[in-house]
């Protein structure tokens, strides 16, 4: 769908001086379908809204894009699973002004399935910044959900390049940030542990999905800083995010990590009762 309208994926739409291309000027969120039901797409929406705020984009009419989404997911006629891709942008360099929006469904590779069942070996990489610059510079866009990920992806290739599979971003004073693509969560007995929004990185929608219902099943659940140093000890280390769902790290920066295969079929169970 391309400013309302069905569009086929096959043929040009975007125009080549679209700053979203141009620039990566735009935001954009991925939903997981799965049977043909959306999973989180109220706070996928208002984190496209939030992130549209940050680029000062006019606000995004959320009940058009609710609209939009389902008209996506009806026209999707393989079973299973499915990304939704929702991409939101500043329009046209030299146009009239108007921003471009639209969604499409997007096949999930291979990969991401032998991840979710294997678990991945992670590289801890440097980021490059304090928790602090978050509120001194707000114009990098720290916890925003943008089009610009080149940097994002030159950190999994690195991870690559390197004998592992996944990234996870270290901040300067050693506080453990994000994935390039994925939520940190960290299970050390009763109690799940995940980093908060508020040093630069985005709040996770499955994440948040998982604490709930480990809550509801007597864990008990933390939003706080964690250490680069925590993340070899603990119980079970995992990459959260909508496609990948709960991906366990094996490996980290090349050292094997307690087995989690007992504890990552708990949490999947438990994320995964969300939507009976």
């Amino acid at each position: 769908m391309l400013d309302g309208t069905h569009a086929d994926a096959d043929h040009p739409h975007i125009r080549v001086d679209d700053l979203g291309l141009l620039r990566g000027d735009g935001v954009f969120e991925t939903v997981l379908v799965v049977d043909g039901q959306p999973r989180e797409l109220g706070p996928h929406l208002d984190r496209l809204a939030r992130s549209a705020a940050m680029l000062n984009l006019p606000a995004p009419d959320l009940a058009a894009w609710e609209r939009v989404s389902r008209q996506v997911i009806d026209s999707w006629t393989d079973s299973g699973e499915f990304a939704l891709k929702l991409v939101y942008t500043r329009g046209p360099e030299f146009g009239d002004g108007s921003t471009t929006a639209f969604a499409l469904g997007m096949a999930i590779g291979p990969r991401t399935f032998t991840h979710r069942e294997a678990g991945v070996a992670a590289l801890t990489l440097d980021r490059g910044f304090d928790p602090s610059i978050v509120e001194r510079a707000p114009w990098l866009l720290l916890g925003a959900k943008t089009l610009s990920y080149a940097l994002n992806m030159a950190a999994l290739r690195y991870a690559e390049a390197h004998g592992a599979d996944e990234a996870i971003f270290i901040a300067s004073d050693g506080s453990v940030l994000e994935g390039p693509t994925a939520t940190i969560v960290l299970v050390e007995g009763d109690t799940m542990r995940t980093t908060p929004p508020t040093i630069g990185i985005l709040p996770g929608t499955t994440q948040a999905a998982l604490f709930r219902a480990a809550e509801r099943s007597g864990w008990t659940t933390k939003t706080e800083p964690i250490h680069r140093d925590e993340l070899e000890n603990a119980e079970g280390l995992f990459l959260v995010s909508s496609v990948r769902k709960i991906t366990r790290v094996h490996t980290l920066d090349g050292v094997e990590l307690p087995d989690s295969v007992k504890l990552h079929t708990e949490l999947s169970a438990l994320y995964e009762s969300e939507y009976p």
